[in-house]
């Protein structure tokens, strides 16, 4: 059973995230920037909100309010989900399918130390399948005569 901290090793550990009083603008540049699909939100080095895409999407652009002018704790998610290094990978996915949600924050002792997305597990199970595969082919060449 595959654990959020593996998953976590294997990504590059950079956080990121603004303040609750940033703008939506501000939060739209990282997105692009790192090529990322959600922000999280920290104030005084705790986790206090996540913003995603759609979020800016549906409650600022739409609207044809100014991302300019919209402070992320207008359309942040407070207070999200979150998960820590010993969760599985099943977990996670579950609390996605359930919640309807792409993004959990992993947190060791109430401190961010990563994101864990959908992708990321998706990747996960991919690879663990391929192994799954080889080993198979493997074991059928060998004893297929």
């Amino acid at each position: 059973m595959t654990t959020v901290k593996q998953v976590i090793e294997q990504k590059n550990n950079t956080i990121i995230s603004v303040s609750s009083t940033d703008t939506v603008e501000k939060v739209l540049i990282l997105m692009r920037d790192h090529r990322v699909r959600a922000i999280l939100v920290i104030d005084d080095g705790n986790l206090v909100g996540i913003v995603s895409q759609g979020d800016c999407a549906i409650k600022v652009l739409l609207p044809h309010n100014n991302p300019k002018q919209v402070n992320v704790s207008k359309i942040m998610t407070a207070n999200p989900l979150s998960v820590t290094l010993t969760n599985s990978v099943d977990e996670c996915m579950a609390i996605m399918v359930h919640k309807h949600i792409r993004h959990l924050p992993v947190l060791e002792k109430n401190k961010v130390i990563g994101v864990i997305s959908v992708g990321d597990l998706v990747k996960n199970i991919i690879e663990l399948q391929g192994s799954q595969i080889k080993f198979l082919e493997t074991y059928i060449k060998g004893h297929g005569g």
